[in-house]
């Protein structure tokens, strides 16, 4: 079986408050914050359910599953409410917590008439024929584009400062300081680092 993938963060670490004051991450976590953000609500929720309460979001999402189809309307699907996909993409994020499957994402259209739509059967507004030729979804791949791209969002060498509650910035010696600053480190020489795997367990 297959390792799931991981990120490398390293923590700076005050032996003195004995507690994480920062890290520095790299371009993997930072395009993985980037991701994050791109993801719905309702993937979000699936992920965290098993995990940690989810609040109100999670008790919406459950409603909906028991929810008979009846009541719902025709034009609606409660499986693309309940696992919808991110209106963003980038490729190769080092750890990606959605099961987006964009190689076999589909998209229909009319013959007739320049109407897109990604679910079967939909009448076309002008022709009110039903839309179903399929077409062929290109994703924006590495292999996709004329010019050299790395993946993900980031430049690869960009590396960051993040704070427990997310919040990051390039590194830099003013930023640096001004943290051991906020966190009342008094010598450098006290903090300690090491670097720690993240996997989808660790982040959820």
């Amino acid at each position: 079986m297959a390792s799931s993938p991981k990120i490398k963060l390293k923590l700076f670490i005050d032996t003195k408050a004995d507690k994480v004051i920062f890290a520095e991450a790299g371009k993997d976590f930072v395009d993985f914050l980037f991701y994050l953000v791109s993801l719905p609500v309702a993937t979000v929720v699936k992920l965290l359910k098993e995990k940690t309460m989810v609040g109100s979001f999670g008790h919406i999402c459950e409603s909906i599953e028991k929810l008979p189809t009846a009541y719902l309307q025709p034009n609606q699907n409660k499986n693309s409410l309940l696992n919808p996909k991110a209106p963003l993409y980038a490729t190769d994020i080092s750890l990606k917590l959605a099961d987006h499957d964009l190689v076999n994402h589909k998209l229909y259209y009319c013959p007739t008439h320049a109407c897109v739509a990604d679910v079967p059967n939909l009448l076309c507004p002008t022709c009110k024929r039903k839309i179903t030729c399929e077409m062929t979804y290109v994703s924006p791949s590495v292999a996709n584009y004329a010019v050299d791209v790395e993946g993900g969002f980031v430049n690869g060498l960009i590396t960051c400062l993040v704070m427990d509650n997310l919040e990051f910035m390039p590194v830099s010696a003013k930023n640096f300081v001004a943290l051991l600053n906020k966190f009342d480190v008094k010598e450098v020489s006290a903090l300690r680092e090491t670097v720690v795997d993240l996997g989808v367990e660790e982040v959820c």
